[in-house]
């Protein structure tokens, strides 16, 4: 069996410790094609996965294929997060036009009509590159993925700066992670992936999907990847979660990013915590839905503020600045970008239970039993939380700005949460 693509003299391969290979089934030389199973990270750039799909196309000269899916039975699917995940489809399709890789987008009409369309185009390729990214209901689906597929599948790490597999323990403090990033993080810093990881490459260009894939399971059409309404209303989703002022995709994306470098940053450190500000970055929905990656905007901010590996103090005392060795702005957004956002998937990737109850600190469960049957001055439905009927008027503004416009001010996000399940607005019913 084939271990893995040779590459040219001068070229960085994706990192070893970022692949892992799911099953044991060999590499079909004989294959038609390279499938890339697009499910984290739904770029085209600044990608791991894709960049690794690429080498296996270039060592056995096969054509690229590319799938991205949209299930419809998601937990929360609506209006509203589908139309992100389909401006970032859009967006795909729109770059990857004219390259020579076919791109498959399929959006699921009905629960569980897209099941089969995997195996159905890994039958016919050579194996199968994916994403590894450690939560939702993504992990399940890959290890279902790795048992029934007769090629080869590997899951690649592009989820932060630090590979998932660096670390061999959770960390319960942002303190005692950052001390292990700054001891550890700076050789992956130089390991970045290419930008754009199809430009210049020489691949064979594909040449269509077998016709009895594309009957059964049909691309997505104009209508939906443009989210018109009446594409969206037929889809069996939540349509009373309405879409949301924000656009998904690479392409706002990376116009947010430039936003923040151009006219926030200079502020972020000292107006990040003021809701009236507008200092915050705006990247949370395109880390979240993959359109953007870590990689890209640590380059573009390296550049911006002249970092390099020189930069950085040797130290690995898990100060929150300091180390980075750029302007306190800076530092302030790459603890939020790194520290904060990557703890959660050290977390998520060596927890199972990481979104559950029992995933808390002892001590957090210890003090939540005890004040457990405290006395609230005020009960709510869940219907009054959700429009925004409570007592306090701070709280009903963050509320409803995320029943508007899909999102809550950083700050305030934390005292939302704090006052909705530990303070005063403990709802009637516990059934949330």
């Amino acid at each position: 069996m084939l271990d893995g693509p040779e590459h040219a003299s001068g070229e960085m391969p994706v990192p070893a410790i970022r692949i892992q290979a799911r099953n044991d089934a060999p590499v079909n030389t004989g294959g038609d094609f390279v499938l890339y199973w697009m499910t984290g990270f739904r770029r085209t750039t600044w990608s791991f996965s894709l960049q690794r799909a690429v080498e296996w196309a270039e060592e056995l000269k096969k054509p690229l294929v590319v799938l991205e899916a949209l299930r419809c039975d998601y937990r929360w699917a609506s209006d509203r997060l589908h139309r992100c995940v389909l401006d970032g489809m859009a967006d795909n399709a729109r770059r990857l036009n004219g390259t020579g890789v076919l791109y498959y987008p399929y959006v699921e009409p009905a629960p569980r009509a897209g099941k089969g369309l995997l195996a159905a185009l890994a039958g016919q390729s050579s194996l199968v590159v994916t994403d590894d990214f450690p939560a939702f209901f993504l992990p399940n689906a890959v290890a279902a993925a790795a048992r029934q597929l007769p090629v080869r599948l590997e899951e690649v790490d592009s989820n932060g700066l630090v590979p998932l597999r660096a670390a061999d323990r959770v960390f319960s403090t942002a303190h005692s992670f950052r001390r292990f990033l700054q001891g550890n993080l700076l050789p992956y810093l130089l390991q970045l992936p290419e930008a754009d990881p199809i430009h210049g490459k020489n691949l064979p260009p594909a040449r269509g999907i077998p016709q009895e894939v594309s009957l059964r399971w049909p691309k997505a059409t104009e209508d939906l990847l443009s989210a018109k309404p009446q594409a969206l209303a037929a889809l069996p989703i939540d349509h009373t979660v309405g879409v949301a002022g924000i656009r998904g995709g690479t392409t706002a994306g990376e116009s947010t990013l430039k936003r923040f470098l151009d006219l926030r940053l200079r502020r972020y450190a000292e107006a990040r915590n003021q809701p009236e500000e507008e200092a915050t970055s705006g990247l949370s929905p395109y880390l979240h839905f993959g359109h953007i990656s870590t990689h890209q905007v640590f380059a573009e901010l390296g550049r911006r503020v002249g970092w390099s590996p020189t930069s950085l103090t040797p130290t690995a005392a898990g100060g929150r600045t300091g180390w980075w060795g750029v302007s306190r702005e800076a530092e302030a957004f790459l603890d939020q970008l790194v520290t904060w956002r990557e703890l959660g998937f050290n977390m998520c990737s060596r927890r199972e239970d990481y979104d559950r109850y029992e995933s808390l600190p002892e001590w957090a469960r210890e003090t939540l039993s005890h004040h457990a049957q405290d006395p609230r001055p005020h009960l709510y439905s869940l219907e009054e939380l959700e429009t925004g009927q409570t007592h306090d008027p701070l709280w009903n503004a963050a509320q409803m700005q995320l029943v508007r416009e899909g999102r809550i001010h950083n700050y305030l996000r934390m005292l939302w949460g704090k006052r909705s399940w530990s303070g005063p607005l403990a709802p009637k019913r516990r059934s949330v």
